[in-house]
């Protein structure tokens, strides 16, 4: 057997690993199984890579170069992932998102000056070669800049309220017919200034389209660049015939699309609208509508009034994966079982600022899977409970969603939490959330405010309820 021959049979097995991490990572019982065949399948992928260069161009400094660059990407990623924390993960997502997206402009520009490193090519497929360059310089641009804008407006180095400028959705038309007519253009008659050209238009079109996007719809742009970064992969797959690497992103990019369509059902956004930035309006704060007094609550009676329920709901946001009190809640919830409480959580498919954000930090901290529901599991449930515990969660408990047609997030899907008998919202103060929307919830009469850093207040209930008689009040 050849060493090409092997290496394709590598890369056909590691096309199946993927899938069948994709499969594992569906479900919370085989994730850990999904994750060891991704990393399994890219090992692989990468050990036959290396020896097919090897094998084509021995003993040149190229391969010096490659094995110099993997283990510096390797080392680097590593570390980063030793030390991020799990708040910090949907910006390092979007970082390396970033990465794939220039790889891609790279791979293009290559293809287009040094094309005879991708054989003899003319007539049609010299046609086609280009056609693949144009798109996957594009598409990989808009990745890039794209990811970029994403990772600034998590990390907080730039503001999430959507960027506003004047025929906005005229500047991203004007550059898709301009990419149109250019691709054209540059498979005819290729040129230099063409490909620089689209890249500068593309580069600015990821950044307009993520700066469009205010911070409610950002879990749904984590999402849609997932989906670009596979695409730019499978555009680069073309470009260098590489069968697994169309394979594989092909997998990434339909599997982000379908998680973006997902979002947006779940968020009552039009998927085209959102992905072509097209929710570029800022949210009302809400701060001159006159919601009443809020109710503020104490760790004692907060202690007092959970000993006394039979029903507790948890809710929790990204607030608690900012405080990292996961690890209490969960303590929490272990000593209410214990005495005889029911309690779950309630997850809403956006809460966090990434796609099963939550529910990572919940088994991170060993909270049972089968006490974690969806919202539409769940929803019909408030009315039925006793107290329900809001750590760190605001647009996704937000009632104006459902009962304000005015309301920037009307018709987005919340959890009805303002049905419970009692609610307790954990929060830092009564700022706005992340869509820059103020919740009426915060104001109901059912409702109590207990401020503060929502780590240290579940470590102080964990405390007050050893002062608490079980079945007290039930």
């Amino acid at each position: 057997m050849s060493l090409v021959t092997a290496a394709n049979a590598a890369y056909l097995v590691a096309a199946l690993l993927f899938i069948m991490s994709l499969a594992g990572l569906s479900k919370h019982e085989t994730a850990r199984r999904g994750l060891s065949f991704g990393i399994a399948g890219m090992a692989l992928a990468l050990l036959a890579t290396v020896a097919l260069v090897i094998d084509h161009q021995p003993a040149t400094i190229g391969i010096v170069l490659m094995v110099v660059a993997v283990l510096i990407g390797a080392t680097l990623g590593l570390l980063r992932a030793r030390r991020v924390q799990m708040t910090e993960m949907p910006e390092l997502i979007a970082l390396l998102h970033s990465f794939v997206g220039l790889a891609a402009v790279l791979v293009g520009w290559n293809g287009y000056l040094e094309p005879e490193l991708h054989g003899e090519l003319t007539g049609s497929l010299l046609d086609i070669h280009h056609a693949e360059v144009f798109i996957g310089v594009f598409i990989g641009a808009i990745t890039f800049t794209g990811s970029i804008v994403a990772y600034l407006k998590l990390s907080g180095k730039m503001k999430s309220a959507p960027l506003v400028l004047p025929g906005k959705n005229l500047i991203n038309l004007a550059i898709l017919v301009a990419f149109i007519a250019l691709t054209t253009a540059f498979v005819i008659s290729p040129a230099l200034w063409m490909l620089a050209l689209v890249t500068v238009l593309a580069l600015a079109l990821g950044w307009h389209l993520v700066a469009s996007i205010g911070g409610g719809d950002m879990p749904v742009v984590v999402s849609m660049l997932n989906s670009y970064s596979g695409w730019a992969a499978a555009a680069t797959g073309f470009l260098l015939g590489n069968d697994l690497l169309i394979v594989t992103g092909a997998l990434v990019g339909s599997s982000g699309a379908y998680l973006s369509y997902i979002m947006c059902k779940a968020m009552n956004r039009s998927f085209f609208s959102v992905i072509l930035g097209g929710f570029g309006i800022e949210a009302a704060s809400g701060e001159g509508k006159d919601h009443g007094e809020h109710s503020e609550i104490d760790v004692a009676g907060a202690a007092e009034m959970l000993a006394g329920a039979s029903k507790v709901i948890i809710a929790p946001g990204y607030g608690m994966a900012v405080a990292q009190a996961q690890y209490p809640v969960a303590d929490l919830t272990r000593t209410l079982r214990e005495r005889g409480v029911d309690v779950r959580f309630a997850v809403h498919p956006v809460a966090g600022r990434l796609p099963g954000h939550m529910n990572v930090l919940l088994a991170e901290a060993k909270v049972p899977y089968d006490i974690v529901f969806e919202l539409d599991e769940i929803n019909d449930d408030f009315s039925d409970t006793d107290v329900v515990l809001v750590i760190g969660a605001n647009d996704t408990v937000n009632p104006d969603a459902a009962e304000d047609p005015g309301s920037p997030i009307a018709g987005m899907p919340v959890l009805h939490v303002w049905e419970a008998a009692d609610v307790i919202v954990f929060k830092r103060s009564m700022a706005a959330g992340y869509a820059g929307v103020q919740n009426p919830l915060f104001f109901r009469d059912n409702t109590q405010m207990l401020f503060g850093d929502a780590k240290d207040r579940v470590d102080d209930i964990l405390g007050a309820l050893k002062e608490q008689p079980v079945g007290a009040g039930r």
